[in-house]
């Protein structure tokens, strides 16, 4: 039976994470086909050619997760680092 080979409780961990990196995929996908300006859908759009809309790929490409990690510290753990580099 593989019901029974696939529904365990070990296996949950491995059904989240595909269900998590499947999610952020279809988000990514979304967000091109929709807000990207260099995707065109329409026919409509298409026909336009090439555009130097300076100021949409701007938004584009400084959306708000960018924004809200520009002045962060790049180090993950700053404070654990600091205590086993820094001597007292």
């Amino acid at each position: 039976m593989a019901a029974n080979r696939w529904i365990r409780p070990e296996v949950f961990p491995l059904f989240a994470t595909v269900g998590i990196a499947v999610g952020i995929c279809g988000m990514q996908l979304v967000r091109n086909i929709s807000t990207n300006p260099e995707v065109r859908v329409t026919k409509q759009n298409r026909a336009a050619g090439i555009l130097d809309n300076f100021e949409e790929g701007e938004k584009y490409s400084q959306h708000f997760v960018r924004k809200f990690v520009r002045g962060k510290d790049t180090q993950i753990m700053p404070s654990i680092n600091k205590f086993f580099s820094d001597p007292n």
